[in-house]
């Protein structure tokens, strides 16, 4: 497994990113911890979320905030600073990597062993691919499938502004039974924690042995421009 601590300076990109880098493992078997930071705010929509259902499009056009979507599935989501995003490429071998449930609970476990030294309270894993802080959501979770290998992504709450998502999107279609329709600020958490410090823990629990040498620099922007950033891929639905 090889590492990369890399932010765009897009959302489309850091989402495009996600996409050349499975295709990467998919064609060379190369395995990948990357791990990023939002620098603007933008709404991420799952593969098959409807836009105008998962988003208050009106207020995310009042604040010039981008509706975008991405290619695993999962609910919609807020990004921006205070988000520690992580991206795993990772071959499916024979074991819980051959099943989405499988593969959810073998990285979600790692990711509490990863944040157990540096919480007070147990970290668990709620729903579907969700891991909790007591009862109340500090990490979403998502994947995407392909024949050799498999994204997993996630975002890590550290100091997200809870506020701004109670204003943009509506509660999701979807919710797991332990949410108990809890408005976003009651239900999610931020861990308080700095980013370096939860790098260094995924880091350990992954244990890259290098860093990723050449990254799809050209794939990324082609699919930024002819994918990411087009009406046609983000409104769909």
């Amino acid at each position: 497994m090889r590492y990369l601590d890399l932010t765009f300076a897009t959302p489309q990109e850091n989402l495009a990113c996600d996409e050349a880098l499975l295709e990467l493992g998919e064609a060379t078997g190369q395995e990948l911890l990357r791990v990023w930071q939002p620098r603007q705010h933008f709404v991420v929509l799952g593969y098959g979320n409807a836009h105008r259902i998962e988003a208050d499009l009106d207020a995310c056009r009042r604040r010039r905030i981008p509706v975008l979507r991405r290619i695993s599935g999962g609910g919609t989501v807020l990004q921006g600073p205070g988000c520690l995003n992580f991206s795993l490429i990772l071959r499916i071998r024979p074991g819980p990597l051959q099943t989405i449930t499988g593969t959810t609970r073998f990285v979600l476990a790692r990711h509490q062993e990863a944040l157990a030294p540096l919480v007070a309270a147990p970290v668990r894993l709620a729903g579907s691919s969700d891991l909790t802080l007591g009862n109340r959501k500090c990490s979403g979770n998502a994947q995407r499938r392909k024949r050799r290998c498999v994204l997993f992504h996630g975002t890590l709450l550290l100091h997200l502004n809870l506020q701004l998502m109670e204003q943009l999107l509506p509660l999701p279609a979807r919710r797991p039974a332990y949410r108990r329709d809890r408005p976003h600020q009651r239900f999610l958490i931020n861990l308080g924690l700095a980013p370096d410090r939860v790098k260094a823990a995924l880091q350990q629990v992954w244990d890259p042995t290098g860093l990723l040498e050449r990254v799809p620099l050209e794939h990324i922007s082609r699919l930024a421009r002819s994918q990411y950033a087009t009406d046609a891929w983000n409104y769909r639905l």
